[in-house]
């Protein structure tokens, strides 16, 4: 299957969440409730709802998505290029309404899929959460409710990964490094987003998110027996 599809047919994406307060002690009462519920399933030993709050971002009922970060290979002359675009901000419905009209104009490629390390289980679902939440129409691409397998455009590095093997997650990190493709972690890494966030370092956020996306974007290129693509190869996307 992987190898009937094009890389200039995808998408690839990765998101960056945050809680939706900076701290346990700002969340509203039946908030911080239903956060203590939740809690229950996650605590161990030590912990308590507050002492574990920095992994609320995990969670689309109490986080938020700060930034998308898209990238699409193009082939120039017979050379692929990379170009890379961010859809970031404080407004969360604002920039899941932007990512929306960009994600529906690339669907409308015959054979469009979108991919990302985990995004069966993470990215994908995340995001139409919190599409729905936010009053925001989920792109047909996204929504997979009562689709057929072959249906689905939708692909996974770490699904693809594991054939069949369901038993373990293995990291984007770890993949980069096996196949020798530059590592997105040499800055920040996910467990510092939620506090860069807060400290008003959004920007520095975006570089990392986009970095990840170069990285998914270089595995499947090795997954298909393909040459990664060139840093001078590299550049951003004005739309």
């Amino acid at each position: 299957m992987l190898n009937d599809i094009k890389p200039e047919d995808i998408l690839f994406l990765d998101i960056e969440t945050v809680p939706q307060f900076t701290e346990y002690t700002q969340l509203p009462e039946e908030h911080k409730k239903l956060w203590n519920k939740k809690a229950q399933t996650l605590i161990k030993e030590s912990d308590t709802p507050e002492t574990i709050y920095s992994r609320a971002g995990i969670y689309a009922e109490f986080g938020k998505i700060i930034c998308i970060s898209v990238g699409f290979v193009v082939n120039k002359e017979g050379v692929r290029h990379f170009r890379v675009k961010s859809f970031y901000g404080d407004d969360e419905k604002l920039l899941l309404e932007d990512f929306a009209q960009m994600l529906n104009r690339f669907a409308k490629r015959p054979a469009a899929n979108l991919c990302a390390h985990n995004g069966k289980e993470f990215d994908f679902p995340y995001i139409a959460r919190r599409m729905l939440i936010k009053g925001v129409e989920i792109p047909d691409i996204l929504d997979v409710a009562g689709k057929k397998p072959w249906e689905v455009k939708t692909l996974d590095t770490m699904e693809l990964w594991k054939f069949g093997d369901y038993k373990h997650y293995t990291s984007l990190n770890l993949l980069t490094f096996v196949f020798n493709i530059p590592s997105p972690k040499d800055d920040i890494d996910g467990s510092q987003v939620a506090e860069c966030y807060y400290n008003g370092e959004l920007e520095r956020i975006v570089t990392y998110c986009e970095k990840d996306v170069l990285a998914v974007a270089q595995l499947l290129l090795r997954y298909k027996g393909l040459p990664i693509i060139e840093p001078s190869n590299i550049e951003k996307a004005d739309a």
